[in-house]
């Protein structure tokens, strides 16, 4: 039972880890993701993302499920929104500040309900834990997200071989600058395609399943988009992949 349950925990970093990677700089309306999740070759849950745009705003949407046969032991069901709005400063042009992020975890008889409301000014983010009834305020820097929507700022921008990218993050009452690594390029195979990728390692620091247990590679396609096609992790026993198997882009 220990072995199941420290495998569903790390395939669920996995997953996230995903989610934090997948949007568009394109201007679309919407974009779907569906990912297979896979410990050992076994398919143990899936993944499914949505992404809402308009002209003033981004809505991220995520939901990663236990397959049935993990669920018997460990039923995970965990969700995930988050909000970017565009910035009302006109000496900010077309910048995105992050809103609203909200995560609801199910993991075995675990439950959390979290959620962080940004002010861009003067910078500050309100936490509050719905279960536990707890809230409060914390001051940040300027160009602060949550997970969700630091990874979008990242899709923005040109990710070159062998750089580094730092971004600005608060989650879990932490504040904390995260490096991601451009490790280099590499062609991949999924069920969705064959891709032209550049690979990154992104080290994140925060609690709860953002908090970083082993190396994590996230291979992204090599052009302007960034779609997440292919994502490995080692884990205490094995190996997590978590592999794109269909989209549907408009």
């Amino acid at each position: 039972m220990e072995k199941i349950n420290k495998f569903v925990q790390a395939l669920i970093i996995a997953f996230t880890f995903i989610l934090f990677s997948a949007l568009s700089s394109y201007p679309l309306t919407r974009e779907f993701f569906k990912y297979d999740l896979k410990w050992m070759g076994i398919k143990a849950g899936t993944a499914k993302l949505k992404f809402l745009y308009s002209d003033d705003r981004v809505v991220i949407e995520s939901r990663a499920e236990s397959a049935s046969w993990v669920s018997v032991f460990y039923k995970v069901d965990d969700r995930a929104k988050s909000i970017l709005l565009k910035s009302t400063d006109q000496h900010d042009g077309k910048k995105w500040l992050a809103n609203n992020y909200r995560l609801k975890i199910r993991e075995g008889r675990h439950r959390r309900d979290k959620e962080i409301i940004f002010t861009p000014s003067p910078p500050s983010a309100k936490y509050i834990n719905h279960l536990k009834k707890e809230e409060k305020v914390f001051q940040i820097e300027d160009d602060t997200y949550d997970p969700l929507s630091a990874f979008f700022i990242l899709r923005q921008k040109e990710i070159k071989d062998g750089n580094e990218i730092y971004l600005k993050i608060f989650d879990s009452k932490k504040f904390y600058r995260a490096r991601i690594k451009i490790l280099g390029k590499e062609k991949v195979k999924t069920k969705a395609g064959t891709f032209n990728t550049i690979v990154i390692e992104p080290e994140l620091k925060s609690e709860g399943i953002f908090q970083r247990k082993g190396k994590i590679i996230i291979y992204l396609t090599d052009d302007e988009r960034h779609i997440p096609v292919l994502l490995k992790s080692k884990v205490l026993i094995g190996s997590v992949v978590a592999e794109l198997v269909d989209m549907d882009v408009k």
